[in-house]
């Protein structure tokens, strides 16, 4: 039994790996935001020579095509693995169904309404929810964590670019926008290549591993560029405990519900909790970038989340024992 095991596994052992196994998910979190304090010194070195809009544009459009591609075809997605995703989808439009209609009697202006509704649900599943997993529960979370952050691939570019384009168009342009992203065509016919046992070549998985690292790297420089002069004492105090509240309180407590309620291996149960626990995703930032709806003020509730979560990852790994 590997360590990562003993720890999640028996309850009475948990406490004796508790502060190496902490370090190790620091480390995971603290790893990949050098990227971030690059994209800030850049962005305060260069100021306007640094086209943030054409940045966002590049990856959103060309990039992430790559990582979709490669995040599907590295390892073969198993049908019988989607019971997790779904779970974690019927926790998602649970939490937004809520979120939609209570939000709309807090915030008038149309922009605030599209960042609350939606900003709390499309977490960091990615880049931190991964690693994050494979130091708490081992590689053996890797095929868990690939179809989860698929699953939010599609809440991303579906309902996350609905309303952060809401924002600034009409129900019909908005909907019109999900169709234009590549991503969403990029993923459907990665999973079609994926489930009909297509492999790619060793030369073809090394172009699309390129792309992907760079789609990754360039998203977390964008969200640097993005927190240079962005003032998080002017955003609206409202707007920010309802974000929060929303991540780290409400979404956490209706996963705890479902999960709880369930017959499921313990695992996978921590697995997808984790996944619904991470901090705000940089694809916040890409979309409101997108679609004009105060990119600023995302980034300043991304940067939020990320400190926010550095706490409440403690407080998520001991809930785990109860699940």
């Amino acid at each position: 039994m590997s360590y990562k095991k003993i720890c999640h596994i028996d309850a009475k052992l948990y406490t004796i790996c508790y502060n190496p196994f902490m370090s190790s998910i620091i480390f995971s979190i603290l790893a990949i935001y050098i990227f971030i304090v690059m994209g800030f010194i850049a962005k305060m070195s260069f100021k306007e020579a640094i086209d943030d809009k054409t940045i966002t544009l590049i990856n959103v459009y060309f990039l992430q095509v790559f990582l979709t591609f490669w995040g599907l075809l590295i390892r073969p997605i198993d049908s019988t693995l989607f019971f997790a995703p779904s779970i974690y989808l019927f926790i998602t439009i649970l939490v937004l169904t809520l979120s939609a209609v209570v939000a709309k009697k807090l915030f008038l202006d149309q922009k605030e309404y599209s960042i609350a509704t939606v900003a709390a649900i499309i977490g960091n599943t990615g880049n931190l929810g991964i690693p994050l997993n494979i130091a708490i529960f081992g590689e053996e979370s890797i095929p868990y964590t690939t179809v989860i952050n698929l699953m939010n691939v599609f809440v991303v570019y579906t309902v996350g670019v609905y309303y952060y384009s809401r924002g600034s168009f009409d129900a019909k342009t908005s909907l019109k926008n999900i169709i234009k992203l590549p991503i969403l065509w990029a993923a459907s016919v990665a999973i079609l290549l994926s489930l009909n046992d297509y492999k790619p070549s060793e030369e073809i998985m090394k172009m699309l591993m390129m792309g992907a690292y760079a789609s990754m790297v360039m998203q977390l420089f964008l969200f640097g560029i993005y927190l240079y002069g962005t003032k998080i004492n002017e955003i609206s105090r409202r707007l920010t405990i309802w974000v929060m509240g929303m991540k780290f309180i409400f979404i956490p407590s209706a996963a705890f519900l479902v999960l709880y309620n369930i017959e499921l291996d313990a695992t996978i149960k921590g697995i997808i909790f984790i996944e619904l626990l991470v901090p705000l995703a940089i694809a916040n930032v890409n979309l409101a970038s997108l679609y004009d709806s105060n990119p600023r003020v995302v980034t300043a509730l991304v940067f939020i989340s990320s400190v926010v979560f550095l706490g409440a990852i403690f407080v998520g790994v001991k809930v785990l024992r109860y699940l």
